[in-house]
This record gives structure tokens, sequence and C-alpha cells, in this order.
């Protein structure tokens, strides 16, 4: 923001350069002039403007607008009246002002006026814009949020509905478990989570998934290399390793190994999950793009990145990666 005001401070300067051309003789001199001058009342009024957006940010719109709008003024005024003070009465620099104070004042806040009105303008239109962005994407994460929880839960339950005839102990576990994964699935709203929270929640499920499949699963994780503090958005590695059990290891008559790895790279990391196809075919089940397209949405519209979860097929093996942006910044802000 700070950037966008300088460069709309520069061209004010070059404006009006321009507009005096045919009467300067060293445009080049009078171009940089404007430019501090001018640098300096956008620079005062954004420092100022920083320095009470606390106070500012308790007051209604228009109150708010309105002080703000007194206070660029103000400034601009004080930078004004030392720039009168230190040009023309210490250096001297007649040629370039107004011949009387008053004038001076007059032009200076004239268009100090102008521009400030049109600068707070242009940054609350963006500030608006920006809201309206964060709310959409808020809803459309609830809305994606609220397809893939239904989904996970149906599963788990009709995972337990097949073990009540035939082993009536192990549902009783398998419903332990499941009351943990609603606790941690819908006790509360929060749009992210920790990387160990995702990881409890997964072996919950895959709890209730290896008494049901017995010997034919087998799940491998290397995740000890991943930072603690990452956070991600809740269900957002579980349905893929869903999607490995039900479109990958289901279909082997002996079962297989999923392989859950993670890396840490610079500005973010990576989480791999692999699993084996059936030789008759080199890819899964349609059904399986439901959980991903979900999942690239979800990141897409909080990240905002293009590609957060890659698919490719190598050796017989099924793998998908997602790249979270990791930082030590606060994201529920």
């Amino acid at each position: 923001m700070v950037f966008v005001v300088v460069i709309a401070a520069e061209l004010l300067a070059v404006a009006l350069s321009l507009a005096r051309l045919p009467a300067e003789d060293n445009p080049l001199i009078d171009l940089a002039l404007n430019s501090l001058f001018i640098q300096w009342g956008a620079l005062g009024c954004t420092a100022v403007l920083c320095l009470s957006r606390q106070w500012l940010n308790g007051l209604r719109d228009q109150p708010a607008a309105s002080l703000a709008y007194l206070l660029c003024l103000l400034t601009c005024l004080l930078i004004s009246e030392t720039a009168w003070l230190v040009f023309r009465n210490w250096l001297g620099l007649v040629g370039i002002f107004p011949d009387t104070h008053v004038i001076f004042l007059l032009q200076s806040m004239g268009i100090s006026a102008i521009a400030a009105a049109l600068g707070l303008r242009y940054f609350y239109v963006q500030h608006q814009l920006r809201l309206r962005i964060k709310s959409e994407a808020e809803a459309r994460y609830q809305a994606l949020q609220s397809r893939i929880r239904p989904h996970f839960l149906f599963n788990c339950m009709n995972t337990i509905a097949s073990l009540v005839r035939r082993d009536p102990i192990l549902a009783e576990q398998a419903i332990e478990d499941l009351s943990d994964l609603f606790r941690a699935a819908l006790a509360d709203g929060r749009q992210y989570c920790t990387l160990q929270d995702e990881i409890d929640l997964c072996k919950r499920y895959l709890n209730i998934e290896k008494q049901r499949l017995g010997n034919r699963l087998t799940v491998v994780w290397d995740m000890d290399s991943l930072p603690g503090d990452l956070r991600l958005p809740v269900l957002c590695l579980q349905p893929l390793i869903e999607n490995a059990i039900y479109h990958g290891i289901e279909t082997l008559p002996n079962g297989g190994q999923i392989e859950i790895r993670g890396e840490r790279r610079k500005w973010f990391v990576s989480i791999t999950v692999e699993n084996p196809l059936h030789e008759t075919g080199s890819r899964p089940a349609p059904g399986n793009q439901l959980a991903q397209d979900n999942i690239r949405q979800r990141l897409a519209s909080l990240h905002d990145l293009t590609n957060p979860l890659k698919v490719s097929i190598h050796d017989s093996k099924y793998r998908v990666t997602l790249n979270i942006p990791y930082s030590h910044e606060n994201t529920d802000r």
C-alpha cells in the first residue's frame, strides 16, 4: 500500500511539472522539487493515518473517513508551511514559489484536498473489495467443507454397520473412534487445524478401516520432517487417505500399503499420499475426483494458489501431493 502511495504521488508530481513546461527554464529541477514536496505530503499522511489507525477503527465509516481526511489536510498544511520556510526563506529558492505566502498555501491545500479525497476514496474501495472477496472465499470454503464432511462421516457409518453383526466388539470400538472423529471434525467452525490434529483424525479414521480390512491394509507414516506448528484446513489430508483405501486398497485382492510422506521446503511443505493400483487398470475409479477437486478449491481459495494439489501415476502407484504454504504468521486473522 505504501508503494501505491509513492507511485501515485510521483505521478501527481509528473503531471504538475508537465502542466508548467512552457514557463519553466529547467523542468528537471521543477520535477525534482515537486516530487520531494509531494512525497513528503503523501508519506506524511500515510504515517499519520497509520499512527491513528487504532483510534479510527473504533469509529463508524463516515466519521472515520471525515477524520482521516481532516488529518491528511492538517498534515499537508504542516508540510506546506515547512516547505515554504525551508525552500523560500532559508534556501532562497524564490523562482519556484508564488510571490505571496497566501497564494502558495491556497495552491498547495487545493491540490492536497483533491489528491487526498481521491486517494482515500481509492483505498476505501480497495478495502471494501478485499472484504467482499474474503467473505465470498469464506462462504465458498464453508460450502466445500459442508460437502466433504458428510461424505467422510457416512463412509465411517457404513463401515461400522458392516461390523455390527460380524463382530460387535470391534463395532463398539469403531463407534468410540467415530465419536472422536465427530468431535474433531464438527466441534467448532475453525477453518484451520494443526498438522498433528489432522494426523490424529486420520489415525482414528484408519483404526475404523483397519478393523474392516484387517491385514489387507498397511499404512506407513513418514511425517517427522514437517514442522509441528504447520496450519492447514480441517479434513484436508483425510479424504486423500480415504480415496487411497476405497479406490486403491479395496480393488486389490491382497490389499496393499499406503505411504504418507511429508517434506519441508523453504516456503511450503509437501504431503504425499501414495497407494498401489490394480494391475488391470492404470487409473483409479473416477469417483475420487470429487474429493480432490474439493481440496484443490479449498486450498486455492484460502491461499491463492494456482495448483495446490498434484496427481501423478508412476510404477503402478497413484500419488497425490499437497503443497501448503508454511510461515509463522497467524492464519486465523
